[in-house]
């Protein structure tokens, strides 16, 4: 499953991070600076200015973001929902910024041949 995970580098959380992202629709993670997930989540066609306010609406959320990372991409819900089930599948729960959707309404990922 490594090639459905989102492996682009970390980015610091600053105003010049965020000012600089693309008003393109995507996913995204915000990280704590510890390494762990707070969150996954996407840009969609209702975001104002796609991954720019997404980004930074959910960092205000979490008093620990420290990081994030981003992917564009036209297919945000599919990609969000495959991200989720990735997470879920190695963690076993939701990050904390998820855990409203309860696991019950994520797909499931098994490994081949298990």
């Amino acid at each position: 499953m490594t090639g459905v995970r989102l492996a682009k580098p970390w980015l610091d959380l600053d105003e010049a991070a965020i000012a600089a992202l693309p008003g393109q629709l995507g996913v995204y993670e915000i990280g704590d600076a510890k390494g762990g997930t707070l969150e996954l989540g996407f840009a969609g066609g209702r975001s104002r200015f796609g991954l720019r306010s997404a980004i930074a609406d959910a960092a205000a959320k979490h008093q620990t973001a420290a990081r994030f990372r981003y992917e564009v991409t036209m297919q945000y819900w599919s990609r969000f929902e495959e991200l989720l089930a990735v997470y879920l599948a190695d963690h076993g729960e939701l990050p904390s910024g998820n855990a409203d959707r309860g696991d019950r309404r994520v797909g499931r990922i098994a490994a081949a041949g298990g």
